[in-house]
């Protein structure tokens, strides 16, 4: 088996600008309002969204809890955000997200993709395919989401004082 074989991208587009877009993915502590599988994210003390922090996540499956460690591999503020379940030398899973501008929101384009095959992920040819169908669908949920806290978002709106006219 080629772990190559299992990626997979999503998209959705949220009202929003990159920019915006960007400072809630790239905040890892935010990821519980949208994903249906992790509970809790933070970086390391003094760590941020640039390439070779490093963060903890809590996730859950079935019944199960467990805690990742990820090293982030892109954070370019309003055009993309990428981590490595693992880190760069042991990595498993690359998660990835790219903003694009359309109109006055951005498509999100989310990608997963498994590094190498490993025991923990099974051991049939199955296992990796129900977990990338697994996964694609969290994905679409997260991103619905997504789009649809950004709706709910209070903008801020100019006003103008014209009582001195």
């Amino acid at each position: 088996m080629d772990a190559g074989e299992y990626a997979f991208t999503r998209r959705v587009w949220v009202d929003a600008a990159p920019a915006r877009v960007y400072e809630l993915v790239s905040y890892v502590s935010a990821i519980s309002r949208w994903s249906p599988n992790a509970t809790d994210a933070s970086y390391d003390p003094g760590a941020g969204p640039r390439a070779g922090a490093w963060f903890s996540g809590r996730n859950r499956k079935d019944g199960r809890e467990w805690t990742t460690r990820s090293q982030v591999v892109r954070a370019d503020p309003a055009i993309a955000f990428g981590f490595v379940v693992g880190g760069t030398e042991n990595g498993i899973v690359y998660w990835g997200g790219t903003l694009q501008p359309q109109g006055r929101g951005t498509i999100v384009q989310q990608s997963w993709q498994l590094l190498r095959l490993d025991p923990v992920l099974g051991a049939t040819r199955a296992d990796p395919d129900a977990l990338r169908c697994y996964m694609a669908d969290r994905v679409e949920t997260t991103l619905a989401s997504l789009a649809h806290w950004i709706a709910r978002e209070p903008r801020t709106v100019e006003t103008t004082d014209d009582s001195s006219s």
